[in-house]
């Protein structure tokens, strides 16, 4: 990590972050970390969190929740957090598989977010790419009826394979039967626009929880 970031983690982690491996067994209590009771996004893989953090000051009425396992990022997002004052923003290091299935219970997220996920292009590692059955399945049984999973990738194929396992699951139904429309609301990052000038075409893909 900077200098800066390693500072920002020192002096904000301890109120704002929490390892999924310290976590006590069962599930967080999440309206006492946030200190109210409200709707949660849960965002898997937040990267640098230009985008975390500016969906959080977008929606103060939110509790969001981010989880990566990548420090240096998780620092960034802090650094982001603090300067917009945000209050509504809770960070998680670790496995987001373990935080689903161990310390989140049924039905308590309102949202979840997995944009730009590593795309791991080789075929040889397409195992490793984190959506996979196991994880859409344990992400539907947390969403609240009505909830969604809105997934983004700028790799063609990797969006193929999110269609399919997404749509072979009996617990969530495609909004738009096919690609979503991209979203207003979602900032447009330098990694996006350098997608879009190295020819790859962004695609979105929002399920609902039946």
């Amino acid at each position: 990590m900077t200098a800066g970031q390693t500072r920002a983690w020192e002096r904000l982690w301890p109120a704002m972050g929490r390892d999924v491996r310290e976590l006590p067994a069962g599930g967080v209590d999440l309206d006492g970390w946030f200190g109210r009771s409200a709707p949660v996004t849960l965002e898997i893989g937040p990267g640098m969190g230009e985008t975390t953090a500016a969906l959080a000051e977008a929606e103060p009425e939110v509790n969001y929740l981010a989880v990566d396992v990548y420090q240096p990022g998780l620092a960034q997002l802090m650094m982001r957090a603090e300067a917009a004052g945000l209050t509504n923003l809770r960070l998680l290091r670790g496995d987001a598989v373990v935080l689903l299935e161990e310390h989140l219970p049924a039905g308590s997220l309102s949202r979840v977010r997995i944009f730009y996920p590593d795309p791991w292009p080789k075929k040889k590692h397409h195992k490793r790419r984190l959506v996979q059955p196991s994880l859409v399945s344990v992400v539907a049984s947390r969403l609240a009826p009505g909830g969604t999973l809105h997934l983004a990738t700028d790799w063609e194929h990797y969006a193929e394979h999110m269609l399919e396992v997404c749509s072979a699951e009996p617990l969530l139904r495609n909004r738009y039967d096919g690609w979503a429309p991209r979203p207003s609301w979602r900032p447009l990052t330098k990694f996006e626009s350098r997608a879009e000038e190295e020819g790859r075409v962004s695609r979105d893909l929002i399920y609902e929880r039946i």
